[in-house]
C-alpha cells in the first residue's frame, strides 16, 4: 500500500509540474511573496520551519485548547444574558396589560356615566320639546352607545339601550305630530312663516330613522301641492293642453313662495325646493296622461307640438335651476354620463347648427364622441306625450308626401339642366331640401322620444327615400327605345341602312350625370342619416335602424345612369362598325391613314366623353366606372364585327391592324379626353383595354400570316392567341377566305396540336360543340327580324 501511495504521489507531482514558461507567466500575472505560491514549495521544509522542535508543537496545541475554553465561557455568559432579558420582558408585558385594562375600565365607566346622564337628559328635553338641544345630545348618546355594543348582554346596559330606542321612537312620533299640527292634511291654510321649533325638529329627524324624514317630506309636499290638484282638475278649462303654460307658471310661483317662507326651516341637504318641483312633475305627467286619454280625438299636431315645446322648455328650466340629485329617490332615475372614451380619434359633439351644416355638405361620417345627457329632467313630464306621437308621425308622413309631389312638379317646371363644365353637374336641389327636412324631423322627434316613435319615423324616412329614388331620380332618366337590350317594334321600324341611331342630347347627358351625382349624394347622406338615427334612438332599438335597402336603391340608380351613358356612346359607334363590315377588304390595294369608320368612332367619343367627364368632375370614381364599362362593352363588339370582315386580303388585314391600333390608342386616352389636366388612366382600366385590343391585333396578325405550311400556321395561331379554340380558328379561316374543304384538314390539325384539356373538360367541350354558335344565333335573329318586317 505504501508503494502504491508513493507511486500515486509521484504521478500527481508529474501532472502538477508546470513548464518554466507557464510558471513565469503566472508569477507575472499574480505576483506573490507567499512561500505557498512558489514553484519549488516543499511542504516538509515549510512545516519544519514553523515548528522546528516538538516543544513548539506542544505550545501550539496548548494555545488551541485555551482558545476553545474562552469560546465556551463566552457562550455560557450569552445564555445567561438571554434568560435575564426574557424575565425582564415578561414583567414589562404584565405591567403593560394591567395599564391597558385599567385605562379601558376607566374609559368604560366614564362612557357609562355619560350614557346614563345623557339618557336622563334626553328624556327630559324630549318632553319639553327642546329639539335644538336634543339634536346635539342624541347624536352623542348614540355614539356612546356604540361603545357598549359588545356589553349588550349586561342587564343594566341593555336597559339603557332600550330607553334610548324608546326615546327615539317617542321623538319621531312627537315630531310627526308637530308637523301634522303645523301643516294639516285637510284644508290649504298655512302658517305665516317658518317655526324655529320645526326647524330644530328637522335637525333631530336627520338623526332618527330615515323613514321619519321621508314622512315629513312627503306630507309637506303633498300639502304644498294640494291647491294645484284643485285648480287643474280634469274638468277645468285650464287643464287642457292649450293652457299648459299656466301649470308651469303656477309651480314657479310656488317655488318662489316656498323659498321666502320655508327656505330656512328645512336643512339645505334635504333639497326641498327640488323635491317639490320633481313631485309636481310626477303629478303633472299623470294628470296630463289621464286627460289626453280621455280627449285623444281632440289632439291635433300643432296643439301637441305646442304642449311638448312648452314642457321641454320647463324641463330645461329645471335643469338650469336644480342638479337632479333627488331623482334617484323617485320613479325616474337620474341619467348617467357615458364612460369617457379612450378613442383619440373621436371628435366632440357638434352643435345642432354645425350638425345641420355638416349634413348639407355630406361631412357627417366622422366618428363622434358619445354625447353625455345634459338634462337629467328630460322626459320627466314630456314622457306622457309619447303614446300620442302617432299624430306627429302621421303628420310627417303627409308632409313628406306633399314634399315629394312638389319636387316632381318643380322638376317638370324647370326642365332639363343646362351644361355646366366648370364644377360638374349640379345636384338636384330637391335632395338637399329632403335631407334638411329629415334632419329637422329627426332632431324634433328625438326631443320628444327616443323610443318607438323614432322607429316609426325611420319607417317613414325609408318610404320617402325610396319614393325619391323612384319618382325623382329613376323616373326622370331619359328613355331609350332599346334600353333593356331586347328587340322592340320601334327599333325595327327605325332600322334602315345608313340611318343614324338616336342619341341623347347634351342636356339629356347632363341630366343623367346630374341624377348620378344626386344619387351618390343621397347614398352617402343616407348612410350618415342611419348613423345619426342610431345615435338618437335608445340603445336597445339600434338594431332596428337599417337603411341598407334604401342605400341599395340609390346604388341601383347610379348603376342605371352609368349603363345609360355606356349604351348611348356604344350605340353611337354601331353605324361606324356596320360600315366597317360593308367595306370590301379583299380589294384594298394599299395601306393609308385610318379608315373613315375609325374617324367616326373617334368623333363620337370626343363628342360624348368630355361632356360626361366634366359633368362627373365631382364623382371621378363613377367616371372611371363609365370608362371601364364602355371598354368592356365596345371591345368585344368590335372583335365580333372584326370577324364579320371577310374575306380579307393581306393589305386589307394590314389596314385593319392600323385601324385597331388607332382605336386602341384612343381608348387608352379615353379617361383624359377633353380634360385640361392630363392624368394617367387607372391601371384597372388600362389593363382591360390592352388585353382586349391586343387580342384583336393578334387575330389580325394570324389573318396576315400565310397558311402554308399548315403546321407553322396552326402553331403560330396557338402561340398568338392564348384563348385559342376551334371556333375562333374557323372564324379566322373564314376571314382569310378559305373554303370549307380546305378548313377541315386545318381544323383537324389544330385539334391534334392543341394542349390536352384537363380531366372532366371533354364533356363540357362536347356540349359546347353541340350548342349553336353565335353566328347561328345571329342568323336566327336576322331571319326573325326580316319576318317581322314583312308582316308589318
Amino acid at each position: 500500500m505504501e508503494e502504491e501511495e508513493l507511486e500515486f504521489v509521484e504521478e500527481l507531482e508529474a501532472v502538477l509540474q508546470l513548464t518554466p514558461e507557464v510558471q513565469l507567466a503566472i508569477e507575472q500575472v499574480f505576483p506573490s511573496q507567499d512561500p505557498l505560491d512558489r514553484a519549488d514549495f516543499n511542504a516538509v521544509e515549510y512545516i519544519n520551519t514553523l515548528f522546528p522542535t516538538e516543544q513548539a508543537l506542544e505550545e501550539a496545541q496548548k494555545a488551541i485548547q485555551q482558545l476553545f475554553g474562552k469560546i465556551k465561557d463566552i457562550k455560557d455568559k450569552a445564555d445567561k444574558s438571554e434568560q435575564m432579558v426574557k424575565e425582564i420582558t415578561r414583567d414589562i408585558k404584565q405591567l403593560d396589560h394591567a395599564k391597558r385594562h385599567l385605562t379601558t375600565s376607566i374609559t368604560t365607566l366614564n362612557h357609562l356615566h355619560m350614557l346614563a346622564g345623557g339618557v336622563d337628559s334626553l328624556e327630559a328635553m324630549t318632553r319639553r320639546r327642546q329639539y335644538g338641544e336634543v339634536a346635539n345630545l342624541l347624536q352623542g348618546v348614540m355614539n356612546v352607545l356604540e361603545h357598549f355594543h359588545k356589553y349588550i348582554g349586561i342587564p343594566q346596559i341593555r336597559q339603557l339601550s332600550e330607553r334610548v330606542k324608546a326615546a327615539q321612537s317617542e321623538l319621531g312620533q312627537q315630531i310627526l305630530a308637530d308637523f301634522e299640527e303645523a301643516f294639516p292634511s285637510q284644508g290649504t291654510k298655512r302658517p305665516g312663516g317658518p317655526s324655529n321649533v320645526l326647524r330644530d325638529a328637522c335637525l333631530v329627524a336627520n338623526i332618527l330613522d330615515p323613514r321619519i324624514k321621508q314622512e315629513i317630506i312627503k306630507k309637506f309636499i303633498k300639502q304644498h301641492l294640494s291647491e294645484y290638484l284643485v285648480l287643474f282638475q280634469e274638468n277645468q278649462d285650464v287643464a287642457w293642453l292649450d293652457k299648459i303654460d299656466r301649470r308651469y307658471a303656477w309651480v314657479k310661483r310656488q317655488l318662489v313662495d316656498y323659498e321666502e317662507k320655508y327656505g330656512r326651516m328645512f336643512p339645505r341637504e334635504w333639497y326641498m325646493t327640488e323635491r317639490i318641483a320633481v313631485e309636481f312633475c310626477h303629478v303633472t305627467r299623470a294628470e296630463l296622461a289621464k286627460i289626453m286619454r280621455a280627449r285623444a280625438k281632440e289632439i291635433e299636431v300643432k296643439l301637441l307640438l305646442f304642449a311638448i315645446q312648452r314642457t321641454t322648455n320647463f324641463e330645461g328650466f329645471l335643469a338650469k335651476r336644480f342638479s337632479g340629485c333627488t331623482l334617484t329617490d323617485g320613479t325616474l332615475k337620474k341619467l348617467e354620463s357615458p364612460p369617457p372614451s379612450t378613442n383619440p380619434f373621436l371628435e366632440d359633439e357638434p352643435t345642432p347648427e354645425m350638425e345641420e351644416l355638416a349634413m348639407e355638405k355630406g361631412e357627417l361620417d366622422q366618428p363622434k364622441k358619445p354625447k353625455a345627457p345634459d338634462n337629467p329632467f328630460h322626459g320627466i313630464v314630456s314622457k306622457c306625450f309619447e303614446p300620442h306621437l302617432y299624430v306627429y308621425i302621421e303628420s310627417q308622413d303627409k308632409n313628406l308626401g306633399e314634399l315629394i309631389d312638389r319636387f316632381v312638379a318643380d322638376f317638370k317646371a324647370q326642365g332639363l339642366p343646362k351644361p355646366n363644365t366648370d364644377e360638374g353637374s349640379a345636384l338636384l336641389p330637391s335632395c338637399a331640401d329632403l335631407f334638411v327636412y329629415y334632419k329637422k324631423c329627426m332632431v324634433q322627434c328625438s326631443q320628444l322620444s327616443t323610443g318607438e316613435p323614432m322607429i316609426a319615423l325611420t319607417t317613414i324616412f325609408q318610404k320617402y327615400l325610396r319614393e325619391y329614388a323612384w319618382k325623382i331620380l329613376s323616373g326622370n332618366l331619359p328613355k331609350t327605345t332599346t334600353s333593356s337590350g331586347g328587340l322592340t317594334i320601334s327599333s325595327l321600324l327605325k332600322e334602315k341602312e345608313g340611318s343614324e341611331v338616336a342619341k341623347f342630347t347634351i342636356e339629356e347627358l347632363c341630366l343623367i350625370c346630374s341624377i348620378l351625382s344626386t344619387a351618390e349624394y343621397c347614398l352617402a347622406t343616407t348612410q350618415q342619416l342611419e348613423e345619426k338615427l342610431k345615435e338618437k334612438v335608445d340603445v336597445s332599438l339600434t338594431e332596428r335602424i337599417n337603411l341598407t335597402g334604401e342605400m341599395d336603391t340609390f346604388s341601383t340608380v347610379i348603376s342605371s345612369s352609368i349603363q345609360l351613358l355606356v349604351q348611348d356612346l356604344d350605340a353611337a359607334c354601331d353605324p361606324a362598325l356596320t360600315a366597317m363590315n360593308k367595306m370590301q377588304w379583299q380589294n384594298v390595294e394599299h395601306v393609308g391613314d385610318q379608315s373613315p369608320y375609325v374617324t367616326s368612332v373617334i368623333l363620337h367619343i370626343k363628342q360624348n366623353v368630355p361632356i360626361i367627364h366634366d359633368s362627373l368632375a365631382s364623382t371621378r370614381k363613377y367616371f372611371t366606372q363609365f370608362c371601364i364599362k364602355f371598354a368592356n362593352s365596345f371591345i368585344p363588339k368590335f372583335i365580333t364585327h372584326l370577324f364579320k370582315c371577310k374575306p380579307i386580303s393581306m393589305v386589307g388585314a394590314e389596314q385593319l391592324l392600323l385601324d385597331t391600333h388607332s382605336l386602341k390608342m384612343v381608348l387608352l386616352d379615353l379617361p383624359s379626353i377633353g380634360s385640361q389636366v392630363v392624368r394617367k388612366a387607372p391601371a384597372s382600366y388600362t389593363k382591360i383595354v390592352v388585353k382586349g385590343m391586343t387580342r384583336a391585333e393578334m387575330i389580325l396578325k394570324v389573318v396576315m400570316a400565310p397558311h402554308e405550311p399548315l403546321v407553322v400556321f396552326v402553331d403560330n395561331y396557338i402561340k398568338l392567341l392564348t384563348d385559342c379554340n376551334t371556333e375562333t380558328f374557323q372564324k379566322i379561316l373564314d376571314m382569310k377566305g378559305l373554303k370549307r374543304s380546305e378548313q377541315s384538314s386545318m381544323l383537324e390539325l389544330l385539334r391534334q396540336r392543341l394542349p390536352t384539356p384537363p380531366s372532366g373538360a371533354e364533356g363540357s367541350s362536347s356540349l359546347s360543340l353541340m350548342a349553336p354558335t353565335p353566328e347561328q344565333e345571329s342568323s336566327r335573329i336576322r331571319k326573325l327580324e326580316k319576318l317581322i318586317k314583312k308582316r308589318l
